[in-house]
């Protein structure tokens, strides 16, 4: 069986985590399967992505039968096994659209760390998050990159040294989710999400994506001839051209659904 299930509906694309019955955590087939899909091109008309976990929970982490293989490896097979996992974690940061994630339940260690590298990020307010590798002797350092630029340094080194679970206000708190709604209500949040990011322009927002990564962490001084010609360029294209003229006209944007 698969440990995806890919649906498309319309300009949103639906990934969920299918191991149900491990709660959804991570082994080599889930990974190999994420950092798959995270390559390929998406299918044309595709806008935004969300990504989810079938089952009670999002994702718990590693698998444990996965664990018991590690504890038998070499330095050099856990340096190609953290490496895999590094892919798959960039892969899903720098997708072209959104990646929204819906997340109930749980959300530990990795799968903490798939919060991290999405977009935009929906809990259920009874869900739990962690970043629990201290726990077992180990630390999170794969998904540093990506948890560090949502949380910071400072609530990491509460986390990151404590390995204590936290609630998902909590997790609003420190940057890593951006609404939390009580479980009943996470679709329609999500799709309150979409409806937004569908009703933006498609070009743009891949590249205000880009740019954060470009921009993040850098004086303003030291990015100013960037910021500059990335607006010019974006005002001067065939989108930013039709946008500005639909927006001065009062008249919908041609990305924009109909219904919106």
């Amino acid at each position: 069986m698969s440990a995806l299930t890919i649906a498309i509906s319309g300009p949103v694309v639906t990934v969920s985590l299918n191991r149900p019955e491990a709660r959804n955590a991570f082994d080599e087939h889930l990974v190999a399967e994420l950092t798959a899909w995270a390559r390929a091109p998406l299918p044309p008309g595709v806008r935004v992505a969300v990504l989810r976990g079938e089952g009670n929970v999002f994702s718990a982490g590693a698998d444990l039968s996965w664990m018991s293989k590690m504890v038998a490896y070499s330095h050099e097979e856990n340096v190609r096994d953290a490496r895999a996992m590094s892919a798959m974690f960039l892969g899903l940061d720098t997708l072209p659209v959104p990646l929204v994630g819906r997340v109930h339940g749980a959300a530990l260690g990795g799968g903490a760390g798939l919060a991290a590298v999405c977009d935009i990020v929906v809990a259920a307010d009874n869900a739990i998050f962690g970043f629990t590798e201290a726990k077992l002797g180990i630390l999170p350092a794969v998904i540093s990159p990506f948890a560090l630029a949502k949380i910071g340094p400072s609530a990491a080194r509460e986390l990151f040294l404590t390995a204590a679970r936290f609630s998902a206000g909590r997790a609003r708190e420190i940057g890593l989710v951006h609404a939390v709604v009580a479980e009943s209500d996470l679709d329609a949040t999500v799709e309150a999400y979409v409806r937004e990011l569908t009703s933006s322009a498609p070009e743009a927002v891949a590249a205000a994506k880009q740019l954060i990564a470009k921009v993040a962490g850098r004086l303003a001084a030291d990015v100013s001839d960037l910021t500059a010609e990335t607006i010019a360029a974006h005002r001067v294209s065939t989108e930013g051209q039709a946008g500005m003229r639909a927006f001065l006209e009062k008249r919908r944007a041609p990305w924009v659904p109909d219904g919106d």
